[in-house]
């Protein structure tokens, strides 16, 4: 399975020199979310990044900055889609990642060939959001993640090394993680084992 980590919503002073490291431990992408942030702030942790990295991130706000940074995706906001547009297909753009999240089985089932990636959360009860617990059966989900589709489907919400396997006998393409890495005393070593647990999911 596929791992993916989204950032801390705030400032955390380990960010970037962690998330080096992550991908160098084998990240492929990262979602960058700060919705408290404003465009001069994004455009700033952006240029401090390496220019060379900017191109694994997935930026959730302020997509404007998109060609100034040349970030490797977009993440349309929560919002729901309008009635007469939820079953339309989005161009397919292969250079740039189109994400979204998604909570509901209609809206995950409408998504499905609109986007290259979405987030189903939450999954398990949430790590960084205490309280923020699952509203369905998990089982339900499995009819329509078995279903032909463009979007790749990630777990999101709780997950931890345990419970990548039970992901994967969903239908989910890959795990992402916020809580797990971010709030582990070693965030290297925490999504390292993440990692380990998706790639023995995938083997097997």
């Amino acid at each position: 399975m596929k791992l993916t980590v989204l950032s801390p919503e705030d400032e955390d002073q380990r960010e970037q020199a962690v998330l080096c490291e992550l991908f160098a431990a084998g990240l492929s992408d990262y979602h960058l979310r700060k919705p408290s942030w404003d465009r001069s702030r994004m455009a700033a942790w952006l240029r401090s990044l390496p220019s060379a990295q900017r191109e694994r991130v997935v930026l959730h706000t302020h997509h404007d900055l998109a060609h100034e940074f040349a970030v490797g995706g977009l993440h349309e906001r929560d919002v729901a889609l309008a009635t007469e547009d939820a079953h339309a297909v989005r161009p397919h753009d292969a250079r740039i990642l189109h994400s979204r999240a998604v909570h509901d089985l209609a809206m995950l089932g409408a998504s499905l060939n609109r986007y290259d990636r979405l987030f189903f959360s939450p999954v398990f009860p949430s790590i960084s959001k205490p309280g923020y617990v699952a509203s369905i059966a998990l089982s339900t989900l499995v009819p329509i993640l078995t279903l032909p589709r463009r979007a790749k489907v990630f777990a999101l919400g709780g997950i931890t090394v345990d419970r990548c396997a039970v992901c994967r006998s969903l239908g989910f393409d890959g795990v992402a993680v916020l809580g797990a890495v971010w709030h582990a005393n070693d965030p290297v070593n925490a999504f390292r084992n993440i990692l380990a647990a998706a790639d023995d999911v995938h083997a097997s």
